[in-house]
């Protein structure tokens, strides 16, 4: 590989100075000539020819030399030339000298455009972040005003209350997940124990929609995060009951490690498969819906890719859905 690479460089070198290879060959022509014509000795020609020759190979091995360390402390440099744009080597000709000049100055403009960019994200990471923490208050109280009275319509406005809740951990999630900073907790937890509370969240709108649970207790042990798992779950019940009209949810563990949520409800379309984890993708269930957003798979897509969870859907239109999360690849050391 590394001869294969410097035989590249050679080429390189042999493209950049071919009119001064040709000039030498020019003049190294016309002296052949002007020689011939004088009748100069043979010998004499010759040992000058080779002299020259001689003299030449080493100076271009040594310039060839040189000319590959350059590219070599270039190459260097480029794995960090975004904070080394002011340590650029030592500048051989002008021509180097104005492009350096030119990286000089789109540097230090990029690291301007890029320190005003990061200041008005954090204000708006601030922002939103306030509002969401903010709206949970009425949300509250709402809830409490509605659970004081049993009766249909208050039903329908708490399950449409559940609904603003989900929209806005949802938001909350999706800023965490933009953030910079390290919101994940990686150790082992009891998958039984974060699969309940999923379930409890969402007891009420089973009961709602008379949907069928299916889930017997777990003992497994799983290297992960509690909070961002249990968002997973919740998002990808929050789709099971949504596209569930009528039928039942079951969530199975195999021994291999494998948490599937299966269920009963309308499905996805062939075509719609393969985009069904795209941000903004909704499909056609989510143009029937005229509700849905297309970020809540894109969420769980995301979060697993940060857990080193593999997530994959299996789907047959009119029979259901099967979402499964495989968590048997650890990729973190335990806290």
């Amino acid at each position: 590989m590394r001869q294969e690479k410097r035989g590249r460089i050679l080429i390189k070198y042999i493209r950049q100075y071919r009119l001064s290879a040709f000039v030498f060959l020019l003049f190294a022509g016309i002296y052949a000539g002007i020689f011939s014509l004088y009748d100069l000795e043979v010998e004499a020609v010759f040992y000058g020819a080779l002299l020259c020759g001689l003299s030449g190979i080493l100076i271009l091995g040594f310039h060839f030399y040189g000319f590959w360390k350059d590219h070599r402390e270039r190459e260097g440099l480029l794995l960090g030339i975004e904070f080394q744009y002011e340590e650029l080597p030592r500048a051989k000709t002008l021509s180097e000298e104005d492009y350096q000049q030119m990286i000089r100055v789109l540097g230090r403009t990029s690291s301007e455009h890029l320190t005003d960019w990061e200041r008005e994200r954090q204000d708006s990471l601030d922002y939103y972040t306030t509002w969401v923490h903010q709206i949970k208050t009425p949300i509250a109280v709402m809830k409490m005003s509605l659970q004081g009275e049993d009766t249909e319509e208050h039903r329908e406005l708490l399950a449409e209350l559940f609904r603003i809740e989900q929209y806005v951990e949802m938001v909350l999630s999706y800023i965490r997940l933009g953030s910079t900073g390290n919101d994940f907790v990686i150790r082992e937890y009891d998958l039984d124990g974060i699969i309940r509370q999923a379930v409890h969240k969402y007891a009420s709108q089973f009961v709602r929609r008379k949907i069928r649970l299916i889930y017997e207790p777990v003992h497994v042990k799983v290297l992960t995060d509690e909070k961002w798992l249990l968002f997973i779950l919740e998002q990808l019940l929050s789709n099971a009951v949504k596209y569930t009209p009528s039928g039942s949810i079951t969530i199975r563990v195999t021994e291999d490690k494998k948490l599937s949520v299966e269920d009963t409800g309308i499905g996805i379309a062939p075509e719609d498969l393969p985009r069904i984890f795209e941000k903004g993708f909704t499909g056609y269930n989510g143009r029937a819906d005229k509700k849905a957003t297309g970020l809540g798979l894109n969420l769980c897509k995301k979060t697993a890719e940060k857990l080193g969870i593999q997530i994959s859907a299996e789907s047959e239109p009119g029979k259901g859905s099967v979402f499964t999360l495989d968590l048997n690849e650890k990729r973190f050391a335990i806290e």
